[in-house]
């Protein structure tokens, strides 16, 4: 049992995948809306809805996911201090991210005051944007570790040559998730700067859209089941 249909079920069991699911209709909406808005208002209106109950659903989603951050710093801070230390900044971040995403969620369905919707965004957009930044620089020095690991690999003559492939594949197809995962954090970086820093290229709807599209499918490509 290893068909499409089997992955695709394991895929949406996950919380990751559901949420890269939902993403996806969030973010295609946010380009409906944009493309129909001026042409038909009325289906630019039911593709508003399906955005913001989208947005809403992921935030329910990730109820608790704050504690993935602490539970990877807990268990697996990094094998170097320089890689633990970019992790604690990273994960910090990430924590901050999603603990105030509970208040924002909870200000935008009506259980708390509206009016703190906007502080909540703000402070979860600045630990977001600050986890991808350290997040990016961890993936980035991996990479580097990896190509590096890889030409050691192709110099020695030590090993067989059937070896060095099986050795070799597995750097790059590690290398592929790392720059699968560097796209995603970048994407998202730029949706949070849209909430720290409103500015007309990162609140632009294209540009918001694109991005998020961008790290839900970078998302989909690495959770998907092998």
């Amino acid at each position: 049992m290893n068909d499409k249909v089997d992955k695709l079920v394991i895929f949406l069991a996950k919380r990751d995948g559901i949420d890269k699911l939902v993403k996806t209709f969030q973010y295609a909406s946010k380009l409906l809306v944009w493309h129909l808005e001026t042409t038909n208002p009325n289906a630019a209106h039911r593709a508003k809805q399906c955005e913001v109950a989208s947005g809403l659903s992921r935030k329910a989603f990730r109820t608790g996911r704050f504690l993935t951050g602490f539970n990877a710093l807990r268990r697996n801070p990094g094998p170097t201090t320089t890689y633990r230390v970019l992790s604690v900044f990273a994960n910090a971040g990430e924590m901050v991210y999603f603990f105030f995403d509970h208040f924002l969620w909870l200000s935008r369905t009506g259980v708390l005051d509206a009016n703190l919707a906007r502080r909540m965004s703000f402070i979860s957009a600045f630990g977001e944007s600050l986890g991808y930044v350290f997040f990016c620089v961890i993936e980035f020095s991996m990479i580097k570790e990896g190509i590096e690991e890889e030409r050691r690999i192709r110099r020695s003559s030590l090993a067989e040559s059937n070896e060095k492939g099986d050795e070799i594949k597995k750097i790059r197809a590690d290398r592929v998730m790392r720059l699968m995962a560097v796209a995603a954090n970048l994407a998202d970086l730029i949706i949070g700067l849209a909430d720290i820093e409103p500015n007309p290229f990162c609140n632009h709807a294209v540009t918001l859209g694109i991005s998020g599209l961008v790290s839900a499918w970078a998302g989909w490509y690495r959770n998907w089941p092998t």
